[in-house]
């Protein structure tokens, strides 16, 4: 199978020899790893077969965040690490888009642009969804940044996975969104012009941005995804995969490279060949700078509010298996606004103190594959 190192180590050093000079710290830094990914640069180990005699080589992988061919393991390491964030509530992809006019200054500038595309889109989320006349509740977010189109084009957009609902602000109550709808998307698009707008204004690349540009129309799109296993599968691949993996690349001959990608609009596949050197050019405009965190988590889900999540968790099951025990056509006891158990001497609101293990298999989930 061709391999994105193959193709480095062929046309890369006159890749360098014509663009060196001009080339990010960061590109140079993907190019020499991902060609030396499993190759004896790199080192490894070699086994031995003390029956047949058989020698196998193992090189060791470059682990560059970039190559395709070393992601895998990461992925599923981050997949058993998320866990604890799930909620057993549906899920929806709330999608950002950075528009066309704003893209060339992006490229330029991009650990300071996409700072601020992500805060700005997630702060517009977050206010949208915590008014009353919408949500009312504190969103969880896991936002990851995405450059790439199929066909390896600049497309800036960032991604929000989100449980469908929020907690309200006395800590307690949850906020159920709808099956098939979280918030209203022309409002949160407007309102995430306007942040992002506040944001470059207060820095020196507010001149190079064209006035007409907060004019237009800008694009978020929110839509469900199934439950939190099915939502983090779906998001895991806008992690790990690079702009392209290796089984997408077709061909390698008389210096065009040739690769497949599925058309957005039709779902048909088609194919791309392009010069090595534009093929190499489109790759490493999707190279982050170094250090740059393309994975970022918000409101519920952030690092100082996993204690809470849990709590919220159990709360969320309890009511679950509450209703799932429930005689067919019984009222549940929960107050549909609240999200708790109410006392049935007092009818007020019941805190959850503590969860009691099972003492037999519980019941299965309902969870998409």
């Amino acid at each position: 199978m061709l391999t994105l190192g193959e193709i480095f180590r062929r046309y890369g050093p006159a890749y360098r020899a014509q663009f060196g000079e001009r080339m990010l710290p960061s590109h140079h830094a993907a190019m020499a790893a991902i060609e030396a990914c499993r190759t004896e640069a790199l080192g490894g180990q070699v086994y031995s077969c003390p029956s047949c005699g058989t020698t196998r080589y193992s090189h060791h992988s470059c682990r560059n965040r970039h190559c395709p061919t070393c992601q895998h393991d990461a992925a599923q390491a981050w997949l058993a690490r998320q866990q604890d964030l799930l909620l057993p509530v549906p899920y929806f992809l709330v999608t950002f888009t950075l528009p066309s006019g704003l893209r060339e200054v992006a490229y330029r500038h991009q650990a300071l642009v996409y700072d601020l595309f992500f805060r700005a889109s997630a702060a517009a989320l977050q206010q949208l969804a915590q008014d009353p006349r919408f949500l009312g509740g504190q969103l969880g977010m896991v936002g990851v940044l995405q450059t790439w189109t199929r066909d390896l084009r600049y497309h800036p957009h960032i991604h929000y996975l989100v449980p469908g609902g929020g907690l309200a602000a006395d800590g307690r109550t949850w906020k159920a969104a709808k099956a098939d709808f979280l918030v209203h998307v022309k409002p949160l698009a407007i309102l995430f012009r306007a942040k992002l707008r506040a944001a470059l204004r207060q820095t020196d690349l507010w001149a190079s941005i064209p006035a007409e540009l907060w004019r237009q129309d800008w694009v978020v799109d929110c839509r469900p995804v199934g439950s939190g296993r099915t939502a983090l599968k779906y998001l895991v691949p806008y992690i790990f995969r690079v702009a392209l993996s290796n089984n997408r690349l077709l061909s390698m001959q008389d210096g065009q490279i040739t690769f497949r990608y599925q058309d957005g609009a039709t779902h048909q596949t088609k194919t791309c060949t392009l010069s090595a050197e534009a093929f190499i050019a489109r790759f490493l405009q999707h190279v982050l700078p170094k250090g740059f965190v393309k994975v970022r988590y918000y409101g519920l889900f952030r690092v100082g509010a996993r204690q809470h999540l849990v709590r919220l968790r159990a709360q969320l099951l309890l009511q679950q298996r509450t209703l799932e025990l429930l005689p067919p056509g019984e009222a549940p006891p929960v107050r549909p606004s609240a999200g708790g158990l109410t006392c049935p001497s007092c009818g007020q609101e019941m805190r959850l103190e503590r969860v009691l293990p099972p003492q037999r298999a519980p019941p299965a989930q309902n969870s998409a594959a």
